[in-house]
């Protein structure tokens, strides 16, 4: 089935300050020598793509343990420098094998070696075919030298046109390349027999002879040396920098990071297919002061298929948080189809796409980590962070978000929705970009602010424009905190005309009633040269706010934590709210056997029982029979589980120790000896079959 990419434009970097960097148990993972790999993958990495894999690609590649991860890394490198990723052609890995055979055939006939390891090789492999080439190979007085010109080529670093030399010095079979500040013009002539220091005594000569060799052996680039006697520096970092690094300008090499983290979790035919994306995630409380994490997610593009008369993605989110030990704090996975007719298609074509959620998420520090896959293209996208969620009664600032568009009257006022503060509607960036006619809208929370601050307060905004020899000051807003309607959320508009493209900082600063600062945070924001931005064709699902999924998930947060006595209200309100909800009560009766209530979680269990969804239920419910002595009942449960699920460690033994309890020791002998039969490393119940077989 054909799939239509809908091209998503952008500047695709996530927001720095929004990460924790590299995981380090990436940077600690095990690596392979480059000669200990098998043939064919040591060929790949040294001789294939050796100038234009990227030192990151390098080091994730060399940190693969199996051939099957090794293929995969191989297939996501091509992909990454695709230019059309949506068809079956690579033109980028064809033409870059047509080059290795080209060098190959033609600059390695008298080189020592294969002709891509000539300097001449390296050159056309990275940048390919030069506009002309000039050749002065029998001259009498001037080692033979080629000049290859190019001109016009996509890199951002490298000069719109610009030289590259080669000569053959005495005692040399093949090209070398040559440098203005290394070799010189000196170098170039058979006889010269001047200062090897005096460049332009050389190059006066050099015009004697050849004037086109002359031009250009002080500098690579034409026009740069009218005035100067002196090679060119910048031509030595021209053919030592940038056209080394021209290869792998333009690839976004964090997918090699990515894929290494996501190798194991995400399905094979996602492995290779990492696309890059912005991403944004704030940190804020609802009217409840129960916290939200807001996040969005903006993939580089977002691939549909014709279905149905119309066009579909099939989105699937899975979010995790750990703790600081990296145990698990909570988790959900959300499918979210994306339907589109044909009109709609064409009126997002073109645009950005951001995917946006929050959840709930209980007080403390935690990484989290948002896994965004498009079941119809097999592409994922990633970001993880850290976050700090600050204890319920502590005065805080939570972080500003820049706005480039604010709707104050939401029709989803009322309900949960991210980035929606009660007829708030904030539409945010993760790049932070406007234009000069935009207003930035900034939003931050305040919460549990004391009296001095909110009764005499002041809010104090400072933009600074943010240049490399420091910062200035432009404008400076001071505001009493008892002019805004909601003091808690506080919104504030500033029109960016008159202020030119550029990089800036917002700081806010909230004050007491005698001046003195107590809380601050900034952000980053960008004025851009460009005439237009494309913004983004929003999804996200809106809940009511009193939904009673997010009292359960943070009572299972407090759960995964352990902190029993903070879970159970949590989740015993969920069960209340809407009684009917198995997982509901299923978590809570897990609680209740934490806490050793066992007649309260059989209690919650007994609705459940009675028709199919009982069966998560049988062993938790046969547990706390069990704790109460009623080990008949429990048996009972125990065996409804196994008949249905299968066997059990865990269940045979327990069913064993019940029928033992109750004098039945030749039933506990048949349950723990199928338990053995499983897993015949328990030297404990081993111990106690040798123990009931001698009774016998």
């Amino acid at each position: 089935m054909k799939r239509i990419a809908v091209v998503l434009f952008g500047l695709l970097a996530v927001a720095a300050s929004l990460f924790a960097g590299p995981d380090p148990a990436l940077a600690q993972a095990k690596k392979t020598a480059a000669k200990d790999l098998p043939p064919q993958y040591r060929r790949w990495l040294e001789e294939e793509v050796v100038y234009i894999i990227t030192p990151k690609e390098r080091e994730v590649f060399l940190q693969l343990e199996n051939d099957r991860d090794r293929e995969v890394f191989i297939k996501a490198f091509w992909r990454q420098r695709d230019p059309t990723p949506d068809t079956d052609t690579n033109e980028f890995r064809d033409e870059h094998y047509r080059r290795i055979t080209y060098a190959n055939t033609w600059f390695g006939r008298d080189a020592p070696g294969p002709g891509w390891r000539t300097d001449m090789g390296r050159i056309y492999i990275i940048l390919g075919e030069p506009k002309t080439i000039d050749r002065f190979e029998n001259l009498t007085q001037v080692y033979p030298t080629v000049i290859w010109f190019y001109s016009g080529l996509e890199f951002q670093r490298l000069p719109s046109s610009f030289n590259v030399v080669f000569f053959k010095p005495e005692g040399q079979r093949s090209y070398v390349l040559y440098s203005p500040m290394r070799d010189g013009p000196q170098k170039l002539l058979i006889h010269y027999m001047g200062d090897m220091t005096d460049y332009m005594s050389a190059y006066q000569q050099m015009m004697d002879v050849e004037p086109a060799i002359a031009g250009v052996s002080l500098s690579l680039i034409p026009g740069e040396m009218a005035f100067s006697t002196r090679p060119s520096m910048s031509s030595d970092i021209l053919i030592g920098n940038y056209i080394p690094a021209a290869a792998s300008e333009k690839v976004k090499d964090d997918y090699a990071e990515k894929l290494l983290r996501y190798k194991d979790i995400v399905e094979v035919e996602y492995t290779a297919n990492y696309i890059d994306s912005d991403a944004m995630l704030r940190v804020y409380r609802d009217a409840s002061g129960n916290a939200f994490v807001h996040f969005l997610v903006e993939p580089s593009r977002l691939s549909v298929e014709p279905a149905g008369g119309g066009y579909r993605a099939g989105l699937e989110a899975d979010v995790s948080v750990t703790d600081a030990a990296g145990g698990l704090v909570y988790q959900y996975n959300r499918s979210v189809p994306v339907d589109m007719t044909g009109d709609q298609l064409a009126a997002v074509r073109g645009k950005l796409f951001s995917y946006q959620d929050l959840f709930p998420l209980v007080p403390g520090s935690y990484r989290i980590s948002i896994l965004l896959k498009n079941r119809v293209s097999r592409e994922f996208t990633s970001f993880e962070t850290s976050v700090l969620v600050p204890p319920a009664g502590a005065f805080t600032l939570f972080a500003p978000c820049l706005a480039n568009r604010a709707d104050k009257a939401s029709r989803f006022q009322g309900q949960s929705k991210p980035f929606l503060f009660g007829g708030l509607q904030l539409t945010p960036s993760p790049r932070n970009d406007f234009l000069p006619g935009d207003t930035l809208g900034a939003f931050f929370q305040l919460a549990n602010a004391p009296a001095d601050v909110l009764d005499g307060g002041v809010v104090e905004y400072r933009i600074l424009k943010d240049e490399p020899q420091g910062t200035e000051t432009v404008r400076v807003l001071s505001r009493p905190l008892s002019e805004y309607p909601d003091r808690t959320n506080v919104f504030e508009e500033f029109p960016l005309a008159g202020f030119p493209a550029a990089n800036y900082i917002l700081r806010v600063s909230v004050r007491d009633a005698s001046r003195a600062e107590r809380v601050a945070a900034e952000e980053r924001f960008l004025v851009t040269p460009l005439p237009a931005l494309m913004r983004p064709w929003v999804l996200s699902v809106p809940r009511p706010s009193n939904d009673p999924e997010y009292l359960h998930i943070a009572g299972t947060q407090y759960m995964n934590k352990k902190d029993w006595d903070k879970a159970r209200p949590l989740l015993a309100a969920a069960v209340r709210r809407d009684p009917g909800s198995a997982p509901f009560a299923l978590d809570y009766v897990r609680l209740l056997l934490e806490l050793q209530d066992y007649a309260g979680a059989k209690a919650a269990a007994q609705t459940f029982l009675g028709d199919e969804r009982k069966w998560d239920f049988l062993e938790p419910v046969g547990r706390a029979a069990q704790a109460l002595g009623e080990y008949e009942p429990a048996i009972a449960f125990y065996k409804d589980y196994l008949a249905h699920f299968g066997a059990n460690l865990n269940v045979l033994n327990a069913v064993g120790e019940c029928y033992l309890r109750l004098g039945n020791a030749a039933e506990a002998l048949n349950a723990w000896e199928r338990s053995l039969k499983i897993e015949p490393n328990q030297p404990k119940l081993k111990e106690r079959v040798r123990e009931l077989q001698t009774k016998k």
